[in-house]
């Protein structure tokens, strides 16, 4: 199912959170809404879900124009942050509750073969007796996809899905979910605010910020060439420095970057730590070591420059690097963008 969002745009009482949004999702498409707190990402998924009404545009499910048909119509599938299963059903009964009260009428025998299916697709065989409260949080958020799914959606749509989980779960259930998009290629949004996530499970990424769409693209594009600082920042760690552009040229201390494009003047340059490297003699950078952050294979450096900027950059485990060193970073790779 192809969805098209055409302008749309949502005011709440004392702000508007959404301004004027167009997007397209092909079908069998897993796209990421991500940004920080507060960028329309939700707001976005509730108005593709009917939870939530734009004040004006459209929303286009293929050909059908979707703005104003009420949730349980549109075909959706909703997975929250924190599960939302009834306490008091077993895991079978939660899976299985949508199709008992779905327009679309199921037998009993139907029904159990269904949620037979879907614990098998979700591997949670041998658990459908248990209530929620007996399964671990991973598990539950299993059981919430797999009721999502039971009533065949159109859409799946998930917020925050593992935002409740520790770190190694989130990071199974990531592979699990892609795995699950792969083998049944239903459209999927889903929205967060993790960056590794983002990048891990989507085909395409949508950045907002403050209600609007600031880039979208691929891992791969918006990783490697992101279109201003605020994506830069945003997707990892990233130093900055401020330079200037003479004819395609950014100068920074005894460093220069190639800045194809950019017009000559005042400019901020962005490098990822990874991209920096150090050296006890020129050219470069001149900068002090502040501080050495040894963690299991890898070292990260802390420094300063004469203009009083902080660098963190890493150095091969085994490289010798104390604190009051000088030394200099050289750019090995870096973004450039004007400040005009």
């Amino acid at each position: 199912m192809k969805i098209r969002l055409d302008s749309v745009i949502k005011t709440f009482e004392t702000f508007r959170a959404v301004h004027g949004v167009s997007l397209e999702i092909e079908s069998g498409e897993l796209v990421a809404l991500l940004g920080p707190s507060g960028s329309g990402k939700t707001t976005i998924l509730r108005m593709v879900a009917g939870l939530e009404y734009a004040d004006e545009g459209h929303i286009y499910f293929g050909d059908q124009d979707a703005t104003d048909i009420p949730v349980r119509e549109r075909g959706v599938g909703f997975v929250f942050q924190h599960y939302a299963l009834f306490p008091h059903m077993t895991v079978a009964e939660n899976i299985g509750f949508g199709m008992k009260v779905s327009k679309v009428k199921r037998d009993k025998a139907e029904i159990a073969a269904r949620v037979a299916d879907l614990l098998r697709l979700v591997r949670l065989e041998g658990l459908g007796d248990r209530f929620p409260g007996q399964i671990s949080g991973g598990q539950r958020q299993r059981v919430a996809l797999a009721r999502a799914l039971a009533v065949d959606p159109k859409v799946l749509l998930l917020d925050e899905p593992f935002g409740a989980l520790d770190a190694n779960v989130r990071h199974d259930l990531r592979r699990w979910l892609r795995e699950i998009h792969q083998e049944l290629g239903i459209t999927t949004i889903f929205v967060t605010h993790d960056q590794e996530e983002a990048l891990d499970l989507a085909d395409r990424v949508v950045i907002l910020k403050e209600g609007k769409i600031v880039q979208q693209g691929t891992p791969q594009e918006v990783c490697r060439d992101p279109k201003d600082a605020f994506v830069m920042k945003f997707l990892g760690d990233a130093n900055r420095l401020t330079g200037e552009v003479r004819a395609g040229i950014a100068h920074v201390g005894g460093a220069q970057v190639a800045a194809a494009g950019v017009p000559d003047g005042p400019v901020d340059i962005f490098a990822r730590p990874r991209d920096l490297d150090w050296s006890t003699h020129g050219p470069g950078v001149a900068a002090t070591v502040e501080r050495v952050l040894d963690r299991p294979g890898e070292r990260r450096v802390i420094a300063t420059v004469s203009t009083g900027e902080t660098l963190e950059f890493d150095v091969e485990p085994e490289q010798a690097v104390e604190k009051g060193e000088a030394g200099f970073v050289t750019l090995r790779r870096a973004k450039v963008f004007s400040l005009g």
